[in-house]
């Protein structure tokens, strides 16, 4: 289990608690600024704030940089590489803290990966042959390569920011699945999102940020209503439902 316990930064993050269990999905849901980034960044590591935060019962502060390199991957938000590198090159970086990983299962990890992502026609290209949205799916890659169970037992935590950046619809939609596949393998997800309307159907938890605080958190169909949401926002919404499902729309 993900466990936080009192963890803020300055006034970007008011403190807060927050625990995770395994092949869970939390939603971190807010406008810019709420502190959504602040907090994946305390939860993966490599932010220093206040509080604690521990993996199975172990401090974060008590892990050294390549066990925790095993136990989480983070996706920070989307960049370009500051120098252009071969897809498959920059896949295997990811695997740089596993060691004595069978082959056969590192090839059908990566092969399974890049088959549900669709890039596995993009593993001979170089970094800068990509578009944004091929790029943030080799990104998202090997993020998911780095703690992907059949190939690293020790992997528990996936953190993502903003993983639907640059990204068409189709392609948002082999992300959720993505997620959901990695989750059911056992491992916790916590992301940012700005999409209500998928927090609403793939999210198992949602935490509704505003100004560094948390304005409520909770199963989606519980804490996700027009009213709160609209603090949370800042403007005016409906709820409307279209073949059973809820959505939310602007207006």
């Amino acid at each position: 289990m993900i466990k936080a316990q009192n963890i803020a930064l300055s006034t970007r993050l008011l403190p807060l608690n927050l625990n995770v269990e395994p092949g869970e999905i939390v939603h971190l849901l807010g406008a810019n600024g709420s502190g959504k980034s602040t907090l994946l960044e305390l939860l993966s590591g490599l932010t220093d704030g206040q509080g604690d935060v521990s993996i199975d019962g172990k401090h974060l502060d008590d892990i050294d940089s390549k066990h925790l390199a095993r136990q989480r991957a983070y996706l920070s938000q989307q960049q370009r590489p500051a120098f252009a590198i071969g897809v498959y090159q920059y896949l295997s970086l990811s695997l740089s803290a596993l060691n004595g990983t069978d082959p056969k299962l590192l090839e059908k990890a990566v092969s399974e990966i890049c088959l549900l992502l669709g890039i596995e026609d993009k593993l001979n290209r170089g970094t800068d042959q990509l578009s944004g949205g091929e790029w943030q799916r080799v990104r998202l890659a090997g993020v998911c390569l780095q703690i992907w169970p059949d190939i690293n037992p020790e992997g528990r935590l996936l953190l993502l920011d903003e993983p639907a950046t640059a990204l068409d619809i189709a392609q948002q939609s082999v992300m959720y699945k993505m997620v959901r596949q990695i989750a059911k393998k056992g491992i916790a997800v916590v992301m940012s999102n700005h999409d209500i309307n998928r927090t609403l159907s793939d999210a198992d938890r949602v935490v509704l940020l505003k100004n560094g605080h948390v304005v409520a958190q909770g199963k989606p169909e519980s804490v996700m209503d027009v009213e709160t949401l609209e603090q949370v926002f800042g403007t005016r919404l409906k709820r409307i439902h279209v073949d059973g499902q809820m959505l939310m729309l602007s207006q």
